[in-house]
């Protein structure tokens, strides 16, 4: 119980079986009180039913944690508003107390194009939610724990395209890029409050939104099957498996407790060696 009197708040957590409900059911599992936060219900064209967390799924997940013996709530969120993103971060506060663990995991994963298709359109969708989303996240995180002085924890998910290209993905891995730029320059001011702020670079992992994607690019690369491209995947790494979202679930946990609070401005691979750098 590591964690235990924290409030932590994960974006884009609303949806069974993502990298944000296994996030949220870890840090619950150290003891923090949890925020489970996403869009609800569609909004346009880049925010489909099937890409995110329903209001019906948030509270399912919500009653779940709370089922384990800590606090959770639910709060709708677009993070491509400044404005819902305070609300959140002062939901946080309002029904929990506190506001010490921030985790940026909303994200758009299912835009994949080849590069001559892309639309203006399709570019300010996967930026607007996957890095400025971040930028609005670590913004409103920071202008309430500065004041409280005790510190924080503000963690990016995201990806193993920070660090490498992929194709049909340019908005994604440009996003993805400048999660890496956005950490090392919010940590260097937010040191010296005891905040510290880190991604995670998770490789692939089969997740709703990643079973989407496996089928995509077993059509694109001409894998006789999605199996087969996911063997193809397997044989990659190190490790020889992709990735599962307890593993992403781990890596956020260690960054939020004691033993790492000296580490910030740090971009984590979490991708079975797949990713060296």
């Amino acid at each position: 119980m590591r964690l235990k009197g924290k409030t932590a708040v994960i974006t884009g957590s609303g949806r069974r079986g993502g990298l944000g409900e296994a996030i949220a059911l870890r840090l619950a599992k150290d003891g923090a009180n949890i925020v489970i936060s996403d869009l609800g219900a569609p909004r346009d064209a880049a925010t489909g039913a099937e890409h995110i967390g329903s209001t019906d799924e948030m509270k399912s997940i919500a009653a779940e944690l709370r089922e384990t013996d800590v606090e959770a709530s639910t709060c709708v969120c677009d993070v491509r508003s400044l404005e819902d993103v305070r609300n959140l971060a002062k939901h946080a506060v309002d029904t929990h107390g506190s506001l010490d663990i921030w985790i940026n995991n909303a994200g758009i994963g299912y835009i994949m194009k080849p590069l001559l298709e892309v639309t203006e359109d399709d570019w300010r969708a996967v930026i607007d939610v996957n890095l400025s989303g971040s930028f609005f996240g670590v913004k409103a995180a920071a202008e309430i724990m500065v004041p409280q002085k005790t510190g924080g924890r503000i963690i990016n998910i995201a990806s193993q395209a920070a660090k490498s290209g992929f194709p049909h993905a340019q908005a994604y891995t440009s996003s993805k890029h400048g999660l890496v730029g956005l950490v090392r320059s919010a940590a260097t001011e937010l040191g010296a409050h005891n905040i510290t702020v880190n991604n995670v670079c998770p490789n692939h992992v089969t997740t709703a939104l990643g079973a989407w994607q496996n089928e995509y690019f077993a059509e694109v690369t001409g894998a006789d099957s999605v199996e087969d491209y996911l063997a193809a995947m397997a044989a990659r790494i190190p490790m020889g498996r992709p990735g599962l979202p307890e593993d992403t679930a781990n890596a956020v946990a260690w960054l939020c407790c004691d033993e790492a609070r000296y580490i910030t401005a740090e971009s984590m691979n979490v991708s079975g060696g797949e990713e060296p750098h």
